[in-house]
């Protein structure tokens, strides 16, 4: 993918518009929520459903060591917390 260089203007009340070009090589529809990241006095933008796919991915290995740390206290009938709660649903 090529870059797509623009200059934008900041409006009086701190907006700005992305250029059609732009928002069709990044596929940013009307609705899309994007993400703001500014570090120092760069700024990026990035599609909300990109990040949080991104986000899932690098937590999967956590999400998984969670639940096989979890299954014990789940799985043992002499803890009258978990019973409790399973009787409840």
């Amino acid at each position: 993918m090529k870059a797509i260089i623009r200059t934008i203007r900041v409006s009086e009340k701190g907006q700005i518009a992305l250029p059609k070009d732009v928002r069709e090589s990044a596929k940013i529809d009307i609705g899309d929520s994007l993400i703001l990241i500014q570090k120092d006095k760069k700024i990026m933008l990035e599609k909300a459903e990109i990040i949080e796919s991104k986000t899932k991915e690098d937590f999967k290995d956590l999400v998984k060591l969670s639940e096989m740390s979890l299954k014990s206290l789940w799985d043992n009938e002499e803890d009258e917390i978990w019973s409790n709660c399973l009787k409840k649903k």
